[in-house]
């Protein structure tokens, strides 16, 4: 993505939930599930998993040691789409309110978003 003036939603789409993919992924492979079942849960591909594995994919997001620990937690729970969804918007409310939409700003080249709920709003 080269465009700087995205929304947040559009950086939520384009970067974070790619990589919350990529470690609930990495957790439920450590758990033992298939890379078919990975698939089948997330709602992807397996291409598209093995790219998650094979750091391809979703590889510029480095989530905190507490975000990956609430990815680890979470990622057991995940049996279905309507689980997968639940837990996906927890894990969403948690990366903003640690700033990795900021984080991904500043990757970007803008120092202060503007956005309301991004932790680099201006004051």
């Amino acid at each position: 993505m080269v465009n700087k003036a995205m929304h947040p939603q559009e950086i939520e789409l384009f970067y974070v939930l790619p990589a919350l993919r990529r470690e609930i992924a990495a957790s439920m492979k450590s758990a033992g599930l298939s890379q078919k079942n990975i698939a089948k849960l997330l709602g992807v591909t397996e291409p598209a998993v093995s790219q998650y594995f094979s750091a391809k994919r979703a590889k510029s997001v480095k989530f905190s040691d507490k975000m990956l620990a609430e990815i680890k937690t979470a990622s057991p729970k995940i049996k279905d789409h309507h689980s997968l969804v639940s837990e996906t918007q927890k894990l969403l409310h948690m990366a903003r309110q640690e700033g990795v939409v900021c984080q991904i700003h500043k990757k970007l080249g803008l120092k202060k978003c503007g956005v309301e709920f991004c932790l680099c709003r201006p004051k």
